[in-house]
């Protein structure tokens, strides 16, 4: 009864050491790194307050973005793609993987503990000199009978919080895998969009070739009609046809363009390339061109994935460097065996078949050429590293925000004048065509203008394209879209209860 009190005694000493030393952890604490920024876009100086209304049209903006351009297809294929994207899907499961990781170190802080059991014959050697008496066997027989049972369990002691930061740096790595999804949701988002308004302009710019088709159709019927009444010539009507086969033959491309570009949209909604062919092959009108965010705080940039993502980065490497410091101090284990050894099932449960170990075992590192110190200073580079490399994106986001918002405002400007110039264009070639059949300009006029006119209609339309381009890639830049998205845990159907009886009782 005194050893067992003795034992009881010093365990108790031990454990209320451990608990009182468990409250050091090594390593440093994760700080926030503040950069100095600007509280306003250079690019969105405003001249006067935003009022609430406009305030709260951004932040809405802001969530649902491509609702801004006032195109339901858009919309459906937006909510279609958040939905069935593989991409996506593949991120969500990652998180679900770090997750899992984070959980497993974690079970570090709780016992670990494995039963055990057996039984059978053995034999042992008779030639061998001065062979110890074996315990159960008098005899010293060669062979024996065997049973036994019994539980083996380890508990480390966190005491310089070795586990503590390594369940750290994995839930960092777990938020950071959020943001990585989140960024990938974002670019997903922008590069349906970007397809989508190239998809528009395409059979906008098919259009403008069908139309130009049938001018060449007329002017070739015009150059015939003059040549049978004496006016024209041979070399007229054969410019009149190249031209019109010039026409026919640059519309081709733009039809497989619209083919390729449906393809893509459909990839990213996780379908088969054709499956939206028929829903997107009706042209429609463009997408309205939203409004300039009303308001523009640069605090908005903290929005971004990637910033977010850089920053959850940098923790992650804080954390780990604690891991490493912990490595040079002292473990502390508690290592339990329950081993009982018969040979007769009768025997199993009798005080001599008892066999059990309990210690409290420490082990210090002492020397290993470097090896620790080495990770700890290798730690140290990779969480500065991770420190620059959150700064450094800080910096892009602020350059791709006002790259965005440059490109917005100049491009207005750019896409009226070519509005201008196509519809100047078009008129002159009307009137080319006319005073042609009136016979006082020659051909050579008639196809000048025609060709500009062309030119000029496709370049307004580009023009359209990087207008709405603009808006996307201004959304993007500031971090919009990803709010609201919850993550999909879509799982294998296999469930751990119903593969081990013992998941049921027991957290394994």
């Amino acid at each position: 009864m005194e050893y067992k009190m003795k034992v009881h005694r010093r365990l108790g000493l031990f454990m209320a050491s451990s608990l009182m030393l468990s409250a050091c952890t090594v390593g440093p604490n994760y700080q926030p790194e503040h950069m100095k920024v600007p509280t306003q876009f250079k690019e969105a100086a405003e001249e006067h307050p935003a009022t609430q209304e406009e305030i709260d049209r951004t932040n809405k903006e802001m969530t649902e973005w491509w609702a801004a351009f006032k195109d339901p297809v858009l919309t459906g294929l937006v909510n279609e793609a958040i939905k069935g994207n593989y991409d996506l899907q593949i991120a969500g499961q990652r998180i679900l993987a770090e997750r899992a990781i984070r959980d497993r170190s974690a079970s570090q802080w709780y016992p670990q503990m494995d039963a055990n059991m057996g039984g059978g014959d053995v034999r042992y050697s008779l030639n061998i000199d001065n062979w110890p008496i074996r315990p159960g066997n008098p005899q010293n027989r060669a062979e024996a009978s065997m049973l036994t049972y019994g539980a083996m369990a380890t508990w480390e002691v966190d005491v310089f919080g070795r586990i503590r930061r390594d369940v750290e740096a994995h839930e960092r790595a777990v938020e950071a895998s959020i943001e990585g999804r989140r960024a990938l949701l974002m670019t997903m988002l922008s590069e349906l969009a970007s397809d989508y308004m190239l998809l528009r302009v395409t059979q906008l710019q098919i259009k403008i070739a069908t139309d130009n088709i049938s001018v060449a159709k007329n002017a070739v019927d015009l150059t015939n009609k003059l040549y049978l009444e004496g006016v024209g010539n041979t070399l007229q009507i054969a410019q009149a046809q190249a031209e019109l086969d010039t026409q026919i033959a640059a519309r081709e491309p733009l039809k497989t363009r619209v083919s390729q570009i449906t393809h893509a949209i459909a990839v990213l909604l996780g379908q088969m390339p054709g499956s939206l062919e028929d829903e997107l092959k009706a042209p429609r009108p463009l997408p309205t061109v939203p409004e300039f965010p009303a308001t523009m705080p640069s605090v908005v940039i903290a929005n971004r994935p990637d910033i977010r993502m850089a920053e959850r980065e940098y923790a992650l490497a804080t954390a780990q460097i604690g891991v490493a410091v912990a490595n040079l101090y002292p473990h502390f284990v508690i290592p339990l065996t329950f081993n009982p050894n018969a040979s007769a099932m009768y025997q199993l449960f009798q005080a001599n078949a008892m066999s059990w170990q309990f210690l409290m075992m420490a082990s210090m590192p002492l020397m290993h050429g470097g090896k620790l110190t080495s990770e700890v200073r290798a730690a140290q580079a990779s969480a500065e590293a991770a420190r620059l490399t959150y700064r450094q994106a800080v910096l892009n986001g602020f350059k791709e925000v006002e790259d965005a918002m440059a490109a917005w405002h100049d491009d207005i400007e750019y896409a009226e004048q070519l509005h201008k110039a196509a519809e100047d264009s078009a008129t002159a070639s009307e009137r080319a065509r006319r005073l042609y059949g009136a016979g006082l300009v020659g051909f050579l006029e008639v196809l000048t203008t025609e060709r500009t006119t062309l030119n000029a209609q496709n370049m307004e339309a580009l023009a359209r394209l990087e207008r709405l381009r603009d808006a996307v890639n201004l959304y993007t830049a500031l971090g919009a879209g990803w709010k609201g998205v919850a993550l999909t845990n879509s799982t294998l159907p296999v469930s751990l209860e119903t593969q081990n009886v013992l998941a049921r009782a027991f957290k394994q």
